[in-house]
Formats: structure tokens, C-alpha cells, sequence
């Protein structure tokens, strides 16, 4: 059965940065194949995409990529084939970044989520 399993999160202080990761197992195929998001949501908040990625070849980085306006230019999503994981690299953090983080792949009818992990910032 697929598994998703996030990682990386953490307090840090306003300004700083932090690379969430998704590890994945129980694909029949590769993680390129899959359509790849991380959500987000703060206490008393709806659950908001932060990132995505679409399935098929990535020829460059940031390809297939699309991050919400407010958030572009500071985080960045990417998949990594060969260590069966997605990433969220975070910069320049604000303490309304202050979340839990969940992966979430989605494949035809399949659509899987990790545990999620904490996010602090802190001014």
C-alpha cells in the first residue's frame, strides 16, 4: 500500500528557511508519473495548497511547477525519482507560514496523504 511520510518540519525564526520532504513507498510507478501538491493548515484554517507539480518528464527545474502567488519566490516544490521523495524547500519564512505541512500524491483514482508535519515560525 502507498505510503507517504513527511519530514523536516520544525521552529525556526522569521527569516529562515527549512526543506520539508515527502518520503514515498508502495508506488507501482514512478513518482513522475504522479501528480504531487503540499497543503497546509493553521489552526482554525481550511486547508490550502502551497505547491504543485504535474506528472510527466520534467525537463528543468521548476518545470510542471505551480506555486500560489502570494507564495511564489519563496517556496518551491521538486521530486526526486531516485530516493522515491517530493520536497518543499521554504525561504524567507513568516510566522503566517505557521501550519501543519501534508504531502498528498495523487495517481487515476488513487489519492494518498502523509501524516503531516509542524511548521513554526517564530518573529
Amino acid at each position: 500500500q502507498v505510503q507517504l511520510v513527511e519530514s523536516g518540519g520544525g521552529s525556526v525564526q522569521a527569516g529562515g528557511s527549512l526543506r520539508l520532504s515527502c518520503a514515498v513507498s508502495g508506488v507501482r510507478f514512478t513518482l513522475n508519473d504522479m501528480n504531487w501538491n503540499w497543503y497546509r493548515q493553521a489552526p482554525g484554517n481550511a486547508r490550502e495548497i502551497v505547491a504543485t507539480i504535474a506528472p510527466g518528464t520534467r525537463l528543468a527545474p521548476g518545470i510542471g511547477t505551480n506555486i500560489p502567488d502570494s507564495l511564489k519566490g519563496r517556496f518551491t516544490i521538486s521530486v526526486d525519482n531516485a530516493k522515491k521523495s517530493v520536497y518543499l524547500q521554504m525561504n524567507s519564512l513568516k510566522p503566517e507560514d505557521t501550519a501543519v505541512y501534508y504531502c498528498n500524491g495523487r495517481y487515476g483514482l488513487g489519492d494518498y496523504w502523509g501524516q503531516g508535519t509542524q511548521v513554526t515560525v517564530s518573529s
